[in-house]
């Protein structure tokens, strides 16, 4: 009894010794990313495509956990439409009898709550409008990204709804929260790390080898409200700045992602079609040094000279131009950022085996 009392200890002991040992190889292997910027709808669609190069999500719960969010989005989208039909003018003289009801019934709607087939419907044939339509042509409207779900309301209220890989990539990222994701890339574990708005706490992770600093292109124009005159581009810019020059991060190299594109190109371009028309916005009135006109290489060249001039620690900077929500370009983007992040953890530890790459 005693001998058999006296293996389990030992037995248990055992067991921790080769757990930590597993954990020690487990943490040699893994990578942790910091990854920045003050564009969060870019950050959090790029980690999210991130994990679907590298395996996606889980069919089942890992997808359902994005309903309530993407439920929620889709009523406040719905709900500043509304807003922003009754700021321009009387709603109810521009609905017809049988849609006076709509604007009310999606605004008593709570986005904490699950998508009724009310609302749903609600939503759908205010988005069929004439008053919807007319707004969508006004120039000085951008409807919000979430807003392409209104398309496909009724699929979202279906009551065994589970989100597909698409539509949590134009899910919105959830502000003030600390975000961990993991995933493999060959045999090294990455954990990309989101601080959002938190960046206070960047110093805690001055190992890091590799940041990712993601910035939207189209944020050119987007002037805060705080700051009469400075763009969210020069927002990006200034946090940049302290980034790349910052004490904590002297061994680190910097992957740049200039996203949102497509964007940026229709904007930079005159863009007419049958219903709309829309006035070019000239990169040089937010950036009067810029002189290379409407062209799009040119413009983002000059973006892109604006952030390098910034590295005055001169680390490693390793840009890269992206259109977030197309997964075949993202993947190749990748595939140069994959040998960049293993060659900056190579450098810092001899633990790394070189097959991997």
């Amino acid at each position: 009894m005693g001998a058999s009392s006296s293996r389990l200890p030992q037995a248990r002991s055992q067991e921790i010794d080769r757990q930590l040992e597993e954990d020690s190889l487990r943490f040699k292997k893994e990578i942790p990313i910091l990854v920045l910027g003050t564009h969060e709808k870019s950050k959090s669609t790029l980690i999210k495509q991130m994990k679907l190069v590298h395996g996606g999500f889980t069919p089942g719960e890992e997808l359902a956990e994005f309903r309530s969010a993407i439920h929620k989005t889709v009523i406040e989208a719905a709900q500043a439409l509304v807003l922003a039909l009754q700021k321009r003018s009387r709603l109810d003289g521009m609905l017809a009898e049988e849609h006076r009801h709509l604007p009310e019934t999606i605004l008593r709607a709570k986005a904490e709550d699950a998508l009724s087939p009310k609302v749903a419907d609600a939503i759908e044939a205010l988005w069929r409008t004439t008053a919807a339509k007319r707004l969508l042509d006004d120039e000085d409207f951008t409807l919000p990204d979430n807003g392409s779900f209104f398309t496909e309301i009724q699929r979202l209220a279906q009551p065994q709804y589970i989100p597909t890989e698409n539509d949590v990539l134009r899910t919105p990222a959830q502000k003030s929260t600390v975000t961990e994701t993991r995933f493999n890339m060959g045999a090294l574990s990455i954990r990309l790390i989101d601080v959002g708005p938190l960046r206070k706490w960047i110093h805690c992770f001055e190992s890091v080898t590799s940041i990712i600093f993601c910035t939207a292109l189209s944020d050119y124009d987007q002037v805060l409200l705080e700051e009469r005159g400075l763009t969210r581009m020069h927002e990006s810019l200034v946090l940049f700045d302290s980034i790349v020059n910052s004490r904590w991060f002297m061994r680190t190299s910097i992957i740049l992602f200039l996203t949102k594109i497509d964007v940026f190109r229709a904007k930079i371009h005159k863009i007419s079609s049958a219903n709309r028309h829309t006035s070019q916005i000239p990169l040089s009135t937010y950036f009067p040094e810029y002189i290379g006109g409407p062209d799009i290489n040119n413009a983002a060249r000059f973006v892109l000279w604006r952030f390098m001039q910034a590295n005055r620690a001169r680390l490693s900077v390793y840009p890269h131009l992206t259109h977030a929500n197309d997964t075949a370009n993202v993947r190749l983007v990748f595939a140069a950022v994959k040998e960049t992040i293993l060659q900056n953890a190579l450098m810092d530890s001899k633990v790394l085996e070189t097959q991997v790459l």
